[in-house]
């Protein structure tokens, strides 16, 4: 029970957010950004491993057994590995853009092939390397029970789980490791230059706008973003490399916590939107108007109904008073002793009848007026 709500809030929680980020990201009025370009990339990314992976995983341990047959076993499974893997390999790919953008900043302005190679190869390194999963999976009976499952020996889980650890974390936590790094020190040599004295070159560089702030911002939220996806990932990897060369045995408390942990490795997808809202304010700004938009409309339609409600009644009236003016205008000059004057008045009554009898509407016209004034262009165009 605790797993399926932990999984449930994870599914809700990775889909809602990172579909806020892609509205976000998609509908907001600020300017197009590689960074923004990454982020929108890992954003998807991570949606689908809330899609794919989480739901799926939910479904089955509520089914038990697997009944979707032996194609689609093979198929979910990979995948779930191709989101799992392109999750990571687009962060490896925003550090590496990251790191050209601070050590190399005169080459990296208009340079967007460059990043859509880096996102196409993080896409086809995740689906080349989740390829093996379509040999290893199948259905199988297990316990009279139709499973997705892979069955390999103990050395042969060895081999697997190294290859799978070391392309899935510890690879990629290297290459962002050695990125970050010479970062860090670019950053410090660059500020220990410019607080020794204003020399020719550090002003030429500080002129060219060698590390920005905004680019120093945008490194702090990569450090942040790589940072949670190492502290989600690493109980993972090492508690399933410590099981498979028999540092923990297999009983059932340690099964149990297996199980919990591999849980939490969606948490990464969870909290990447999290991030990237506590270090955008512009971002959160066009969140919160996309969240808000469907109320305001609302709120505004009702209005418009209302008004148009109230111009209908006064059209109503008028048109009644008008039916009211033109019978007394046929009905005065036959007997003109019952009207308010006599012959020669005849059109001073026309005027005092007509504006006695169109005071009231123009009163609550007027009153109506002032009461929407506000609205009065959204009225215009709705009785147009």
């Amino acid at each position: 029970t605790e797993q399926f709500a932990v999984l449930w809030l994870l599914f809700a929680v990775i889909v809602a957010g990172n579909t806020a980020v892609l509205a976000g990201l998609l509908l907001g009025k600020r300017r197009k950004s590689r960074m923004n370009f990454f982020i929108m990339q890992l954003a998807f990314a991570d949606l689908l491993v809330g899609l794919i992976s989480v739901l799926t995983d939910i479904i089955w341990r509520t089914t038990v057994a697997w009944y979707a047959g032996n194609i689609a076993c093979k198929l979910i499974r990979f995948m779930q590995a191709v989101v799992t893997y392109s999750s990571t390999y687009v962060l490896v790919a925003l550090s590496i853009d990251r790191y050209d953008a601070i050590t190399r900043p005169m080459n990296f302005s208009g340079s967007w092939w460059r990043a859509r190679a880096l996102v196409i190869t993080a896409w086809t390194l995740s689906a080349l390397f989740s390829m093996p999963i379509v040999f290893l999976y199948e259905e199988k009976q297990i316990q009279d029970t139709p499973q997705c499952w892979i069955d390999l020996d103990p050395t042969q889980w060895k081999i697997y789980m190294s290859l799978v650890s070391f392309s899935l974390f510890i690879a990629p936590t290297l290459i962002i490791g050695g990125c970050y790094t010479v970062i860090v020190v670019t950053i410090w040599s660059q500020g220990a230059a410019l607080r020794q004295g204003p020399t020719r070159d550090t002003r030429r560089a500080s002129s060219r706008g060698l590390i920005p702030k905004a680019k120093i911002k945008t490194v702090k939220m990569t450090f942040v973003i790589v940072f949670v996806f190492i502290l989600c990932w690493s109980p993972y990897i090492v508690f399933d490399l410590l099981q498979v060369y028999g540092h923990i045995r297999k009983t059932q408390t340690n099964i149990a916590v297996a199980t919990f942990i591999q849980s939490l490795t969606p948490l990464n997808s969870a909290a990447n939107p999290i991030i990237y809202c506590l270090f955008s304010t512009p971002f959160c700004k066009t969140v919160r108007f996309i969240k808000n938009f469907k109320n305001a409309f609302i709120r505004d339609y009702d209005k418009i109904l209302t008004v148009k409600f109230c111009l209908e009644t006064i059209r109503t009236e008028n048109r009644m008073n008008m039916q009211a003016i033109s019978w007394i205008s046929g009905w005065c000059p036959t007997n003109s002793q019952h009207c308010f004057g006599t012959g020669a008045t005849t059109s001073s009554t026309r005027t005092t009848v007509t504006t006695s009898l169109t005071a009231h509407s123009s009163r609550r016209s007027g009153h109506f007026t002032m009461l929407h004034s506000t609205s009065r262009k959204r009225v215009m165009v709705s009785l147009v």
